[in-house]
């Protein structure tokens, strides 16, 4: 039995046989999406989501595994290995305190207690660790260890001490308690340097501390943003008097003698010029990574709404990419958002033409009968939006607009992917194509842009880049499996995150649909090259063809289970199914009643797209003027991005509101996304305050 099953149960919480069933899945090359949706009966009804933490936690493990057989090896080969090394090694529950019993036997070349050791002074440093004798009397003994390298008393017994000191820092006892106090007790100490710049980013934080425990994430990560630009100075702050106290009533024999001063010095170098160093570098590793943990989750649950966003279907957008001397860039997209045409226009200043402007959008509207605008929110915003807001009052025109972030578009629209979308169009209108495609079908435009590109979340520049990338392809990938990708439409860019598939398969499921036409089943994947059969098996479920043979190749439902859910069809009782039916059903036909349930469910509904439940987008016909604005005034919006502290709120302004944490709720929360999600429509916000030089609002959620 692989040895880790153990550890999982405890660690996880499920099962030992929905364990044993899962990694034997992993093994076999299956994907997380299609474990959660179509082997629900061998994990137990496991989500993705938990899942995904079971794999980390797997690989922890597996981790912490090879590593105890490594250095029992180690430990071994120098011949030190004893039943309390093995048995202290064998329990160790993290890497860390792993590490800290490893930490004594590794080999130490230059330090100064490798030299005194060298110079035969361990015996010396064994009688002061005793602390047995009265001063005078250690000094003669260690008149004894005087030669011509070490040529006076005081030598002797500073390299006694050395070895003492490092003895001290290595201790994995010490090491996991002072750790533990530095982290519980002490404090980031904030200090300017010569470079701060006083009205800056970083003005704030000079002169504070933090507590280490309870610091905020969004704090360290821009605390330490600081560092990096060398704005900011931090050091850890901690109690000299609480070390001492602890030292002398812990690590001194209780009937030491005179010479336990030495000892006592000692310990207290090891401390300050060993161990806490040492501890310093590791609680900054432990923060980081904590503050990164949070700054990705919060990152994932964005994109996640953000791509959840319901796409807007049945209408003709036109894409506005604002700018003021080189114009608006206009794309108009069809309801399926295909590419029709593109035009600039100059309602902007320095040229604000409204007359020629207002010319192109009427003969736009008219001609290709546009009934949504899509503006991005960059430089000239807003006044395209008052642009758009006069139209509708001076021309009669209905254009209901809302406002689209265009965070990554410049980026998508010089990309190779946006080249061979658009070969003979300039980036400019590219970038204007996105604009309206992001407000078609957010998925489909959005995974198209690095998602680090999108501006949402917070500091994610400042976190570990590998973690970011591998959370953000996870919340891709579950999102896009959740929903559904009709190969016959879908770019390469969103067919590459269906389970299965990848960048080269989805390149091969285009060519072969331009080459051989649409797919009218989902069987006919398996004549793409390379599309074997596993790459099917994880890949089928999770494609609707929307127009295909069989109304099973519009739904969830696996082609494993065509036969079944083609029984099913031809029963005139298929929405009435009681629970007692269906275990009887599932028992007959040999299939789990999860697994039952599910295609039921499917077929009820073949087609459905899990966003049409969502709130839809929320449009503007006018616009708010921050003059009007007052503290106590209510506003409408719609938020836009979430962060630790708050969430940024677009309520028709130049710049987003900003909602604190500490305004969103009557109850205390731990995090915005308690209450909030992004392109959440709130309808009744309250003004706090109102910087109209800086053209910054303060927006509250409480009544009062």
């Amino acid at each position: 039995m692989n040895p880790l099953i153990p550890i999982l149960v405890q660690k996880t919480g499920i099962a030992k046989e929905n364990i044993i069933n899962i990694l034997k899945l992993l093994e076999e090359g299956s994907t997380i999406p299609f474990i959660a949706r179509y082997r629900k009966e061998m994990t137990g009804g496991a989500s993705d989501e938990q899942l995904r933490v079971f794999e980390n936690i797997y690989a922890y493990a597996k981790k912490l595994h090879e590593r105890k057989e490594e250095i029992l090896r180690l430990i071994a080969e120098k011949a030190r290995l004893s039943d309390e090394v093995k048995s202290a090694v064998e329990k160790a529950q993290t890497l860390q305190v792993l590490e800290d019993i490893y930490r004594p036997f590794k080999e130490k070349k230059n330090t100064r207690a490798a030299l005194a050791i060298a110079a035969g002074l361990t015996p010396l440093a064994d009688i002061l660790e005793r602390a047995e004798l009265e001063i005078e009397a250690f000094e003669k003994k260690a008149q004894g260890f005087v030669n011509e390298k070490r040529g006076s008393v005081k030598e002797a017994i500073a390299g006694a001490q050395d070895i003492i000191a490092e003895r001290y820092s290595d201790d994995a006892k010490e090491r996991e308690y002072w750790r533990a106090q530095l982290h519980d007790y002490a404090s980031f100490e904030i200090k300017a340097t010569k470079t701060l710049k006083p009205d800056g980013l970083y003005a704030k934080l000079a002169g504070k501390s933090e507590r280490i425990a309870s610091i905020p994430s969004h704090r360290y990560l821009a605390m330490m943003r600081g560092v990096s630009e060398k704005e900011l100075h931090v050091k850890i702050l901690h109690e000299m008097e609480r070390v001492e106290s602890a030292v002398d009533r812990y690590r001194i024999p209780r009937n030491a003698k005179s010479s336990k001063s030495y000892l006592l010095e000692a310990y207290l170098d090891g401390f300050k010029r060993l161990l806490f160093p040492s501890l310093e570098r590791e609680i900054h590793v432990i923060v980081k990574e904590r503050a990164d943990t949070q700054a990705i989750a919060t990152f994932g649950k964005n994109l996640s709404q953000l791509l959840n966003t319901p796409p807007v279907t049945k209408r003709v957008i036109l894409g506005v990419d604002p700018a003021y001397r080189t114009g608006c860039k206009l794309a108009v997209v069809d309801e399926h958002g295909t590419y029709i045409t593109h035009a600039v226009i100059y309602p902007t200043p320095p040229q604000s033409d409204y007359e020629k402007s207002a010319k192109v959008i009427k003969e736009f509207t008219q001609k290709y009968h546009i009934t949504a605008v899509a503006i991005g929110n960059g430089t000239g915003s807003r006044e395209s939006q008052e642009f758009f807001a006069r139209l509708n009052r001076e021309e009669g025109l209905s254009l209901a607009y809302t406002v689209v972030s265009e965070a990554g578009a410049s980026i998508y629209s010089a990309s190779k992917i946006a080249t061979e979308e658009y070969p003979n169009l300039d980036v400019t209108i590219r970038g204007a194509i996105s604009i309206a495609q992001r407000l078609r079908d957010p998925m489909a435009a959005l995974v198209k842009i690095d998602p680090k590109s999108l501006g949402i979340g917070q500091y994610q520049h400042d976190v570990d880049q590998k973690q970011l990338e591998k959370k953000l392809n996870e919340v891709i990938e579950d999102l896009v499996n959740r929903i559904g990708v009709d190969p016959n439409s879908a770019s390469i860019s969103l067919l590459s995150y269906v389970a299965g598939v990848g960048a080269k398969l989805a390149k091969a499921i285009v060519e072969h649909r331009e080459s051989k036409g649409a797919f009218k089943s989902k069987s006919e994947l398996l004549h793409v090259k390379g599309l074997g059969a596993k790459a099917y098996e994880q890949c089928a479920g999770f494609f609707r063809i929307r127009e295909g043979k069989s109304v099973l190749d519009n739904t969830g439902v696996h082609p494993e289970s065509y036969a079944i859910a083609q029984k099913l069809l031809a029963r005139s009782d298929l929405a009435t199914l009681s629970k007692e039916q269906i275990i009887a059903l599932a028992k007959e036909q040999g299939i789990g009643e999860v697994t039952l349930q599910d295609i039921v469910a499917e077929l009820l509904k073949p087609g459905f797209d899990p966003r049409e439940e969502l709130p839809p987008i929320a449009f503007r016909s006018d616009l708010t003027d921050i003059n009007e604005l007052s503290e106590g005034s209510i506003v409408s919006g719609v938020v836009r991005n979430i962060a630790d502290f708050g969430a940024f709120v677009d309520i028709g302004l130049k710049n987003d509101g900003l909602i604190h944490i500490s305004q969103m709720s009557d109850k205390r929360i731990a995090h915005p996304l308690e209450v909030l999600s992004i392109n959440q429509q709130l309808m009744r916000i309250r003004v706090l305050e109102v910087d109209k030089e800086k053209g910054k609002v303060s927006l509250s959620l409480k009544e009062n």
